[in-house]
């Protein structure tokens, strides 16, 4: 079999000012391979509200961080940004992180870590970004939005905007690892 040769795009550093270079990189990447289903994540909603406007036409979908992740019972995406994603053709699903809540429960109240949080801790080798593109990709197919199927790609970050992208094959939190990361869109070279 042929193999392909792909230019992954590096960034010097993680953050809010790669996202529209991910975001523009990411939609080349989807037209090229037809990948149709699109997962973001965004905490405030800017960077979905400018996924929605670049992937119009296909599915996607925002993943918030969960109600009660700064302070208890606030939630982050302001409801004007919800508005502008679902107005422009969006999902937004929050929901419980895959990789936090109940484990991350016990480790503050015992000290001791259990698989997830190792599992967190592995992908964050690669960065915060690819941690969190992994994990917004098991709770979209949680929650039924995108297939497990077929390729979709997930966009995410660290700390604000988007600064990882990648394709993959999602599957259900139950099934995590039956995921594949196929390719690296882009992602920063340090943490």
């Amino acid at each position: 079999m042929a193999g392909c040769r792909r230019i992954v795009a590096y960034f010097d550093g993680p953050g809010e000012g790669n996202t529209d270079e991910v975001l523009r990189l990411a939609k080349e990447r989807a037209e090229e391979l037809g990948v149709k289903d699109i997962v973001v994540a965004s905490t405030r909603g800017e960077t979905g509200v400018k996924a929605v406007k670049i992937f119009k036409g296909f599915n996607v979908v925002v993943v918030t961080h969960h109600t009660g992740f700064r302070k208890p019972g606030y939630q982050e995406l302001t409801d004007e940004n919800r508005r502008l994603i679902e107005e422009n053709g969006g999902k937004v699903f929050t929901g419980t992180h895959a990789f936090m809540n109940v484990e991350r429960a016990i480790l503050k109240k015992l000290g001791t870590a259990y698989p997830t949080e190792i599992i967190a801790h592995t992908l964050r080798l690669f960065g915060e970004g690819m941690k969190v593109a992994v994990e917004i990709v098991a709770m979209a197919a949680d929650a039924g939005l995108i297939p497990v199927d077929r390729d979709v790609i997930s966009i995410a970050g660290t700390g604000r905007g988007a600064d990882t992208a990648i394709v993959i094959r999602p599957a259900n939190s139950k099934d995590l690892f039956d995921m594949t990361i196929r390719e690296i869109i882009a992602k920063p070279r340090s943490r």
